[in-house]
């Protein structure tokens, strides 16, 4: 059976005993900086990119009974074309000669440990919450590319932050950039986020990200008195948990908090769900300060707070695949019909109903949606010591519309 030798490169040669195994191929997969490892050699060299066009020109050949050699940087199972290969062919089918991979290579460089690191990519994805995803890490090393580079993720990271007023964590980041791991060429870079996002870097980089402190650890739980409020305007911890239960939060994906109050929801929902991309929609100013010092308190960055009105503010946002309504204003229809029309098939709106009248329109507007509809009433009674008198707290109607 033919067969695969997936080679990976470390430094500007190819070695020895790898040559005469690219020798004996029958075709060559090589990137444009690779080709010149392998020049003079009379095989047909194919272009690793696009992944898929690659993938099938490789399948004629090994059906054809040749075997293919396929250059590939550093360790190729690390975040490379390893994956693809396996899924496409078989693992039975491919030997691996991984050279060192890039997370080696920088933290070497770097001389620091990486065991402990919290290991991310943004190659060939997009960047709605990278802010969220790499600042819930004490130690975070990025895989950049030259859409998501150094610089640009510097400069999002520094948004973001300067948005909540986090000047604190501003003045604690640092990041060392490793461009061109194992090349000529090769140059490594520190700095706070504002040097370097005034830099500019090639495509091949390894981005460490450091801070003095994490947020806490655990998921779900965050209390009433834990989380900054005005004036006992939160959703109380028992109905919270029982909101996020309903809303049944993908890993991933796209949330909307209409009417986000304090954002005690957008948190918790931050902290069980770190790869979501959340949108917290807040028209009041004091409300809004609120949430940013709640995203600075918590690291929570994967909140992006939207001050305006609902529906208007909806317009530009991602298209959510669950919302919760904790607030409408008297717009509850227009906000229930803005956010069903762009909710994913299979996605779902949760709203939280005090007032009977709320209730009976969310029903009705639920239903003449086309949403499958279902509630549920929840009466909460705190009695703070046992004997003592319970505190009763208005009942809440959960209401949940599900999109076939």
């Amino acid at each position: 059976m033919s067969r695969i030798e997936l080679i990976g490169i470390s430094g500007p040669a190819l070695a020895p005993e790898h040559g005469a195994l690219v020798r004996g191929c029958a075709a060559i997969v090589a990137s444009r900086r690779h080709r010149a490892l392998v020049a003079g050699l009379p095989q047909p060299v194919l272009d690793i990119a696009p992944v898929a066009a690659m993938l099938d020109r490789v399948a004629d050949i090994l059906d054809g009974g040749g075997d293919v050699a396929i250059l590939a940087s550093g360790d190729p199972l690390f975040y490379g074309i390893g994956r693809s290969l396996i899924d496409r062919f078989g693992p039975e089918r491919l030997t691996i000669r991984p050279a060192l991979s890039a997370l080696q290579l920088a933290c070497a460089r770097f001389r620091v440990p990486w065991d402990d690191l919290a290991l991310l990519s943004a190659h060939g994805r997009a960047s709605d919450n990278l802010p969220g995803r790499i600042l819930r890490h004490q130690r975070a090393m990025l895989l950049t590319d030259g859409r998501n580079s150094p610089d640009r993720v510097a400069a999002e990271l520094l948004a973001a932050l300067t948005d909540c007023g986090d000047a604190e964590r501003i003045g604690a980041l640092r990041i060392r950039v490793a461009e061109n791991l194992g090349l000529e060429d090769e140059r490594l870079t520190s700095g706070d986020l504002a040097a370097i996002a005034g830099r500019s870097f090639g495509p091949l980089n390894m981005m460490l990200i450091e801070q003095p402190s994490a947020p806490a650890p655990f998921p779900l739980g965050l209390c009433e008195d834990d989380i900054r409020h005005s004036r006992g305007l939160i959703t109380k911890d028992e109905v919270r948990a029982a909101t996020l239960h309903r809303l049944r939060l993908p890993a991933t994906g796209v949330f909307w908090d209409i009417g986000g109050g304090s954002g005690a929801v957008s948190l918790e929902a931050a902290r069980l769900c770190p790869e979501l991309t959340i949108r917290t929609v807040e028209k009041k100013a004091e409300e809004q300060a609120n949430i940013r010092a709640n995203i600075r308190q918590f690291g929570a960055y994967s909140i992006r707070l939207v001050c305006g009105e609902a529906p208007e503010a909806l317009a530009d946002l991602p298209a959510p695949d669950r919302v919760f309504i904790g607030g409408s204003g008297q717009r509850l229809e227009a906000i229930v019909e803005a956010a069903a029309a762009r909710l994913a098939d299979g996605g779902r709106i949760v709203l939280n109903a005090v007032l009977a009248r709320t209730e009976t329109l969310a029903l009705a507007c639920f239903e003449r949606l086309g949403l499958r509809v279902s509630a549920s009433v929840i009466a909460v009674s705190r009695r703070p010591r046992p004997g003592g008198e319970p505190r009763q707290f208005n009942p809440i109607t959960l209401i949940t519309g599900d999109k076939p």
